[in-house]
């Protein structure tokens, strides 16, 4: 379920600058970047790529459950069966 991240530089504008550093007070700025790079680069409306995230972290939140991980069925822990389910409702380009 892991993804590697691969860093990158880019250059943008002040006023963005600003509202990125406000954002990293709360610690949301790499994702607020990520997040809108995924959206443009995979061809998605902003609905269906704000829809597939949520779906993405519902996804990633049971997979990580350590309860989830404890309980199997037919040989496959229930997180990841709960997982896959969820990310099958992706719409669009993330399937």
């Amino acid at each position: 379920m892991e993804r590697k991240l691969v860093p990158y530089s880019v250059y943008i504008s002040k006023e963005h600058h600003e509202k990125l550093r406000a954002a990293a007070k709360d610690r949301k700025a790499a994702a607020i970047v990520r997040d809108a790079i995924s959206m443009v680069l995979d061809g998605q409306d902003l609905f269906n790529s704000g829809y597939n995230k949520g779906l993405a972290d519902a996804a990633q939140v049971i997979y990580d459950c350590p309860e989830a991980q404890m309980v199997a069925v037919r040989g496959k822990d229930i997180g990841l069966v709960l997982s896959d389910k969820i990310k099958s409702l992706y719409v669009g380009a993330k399937k």
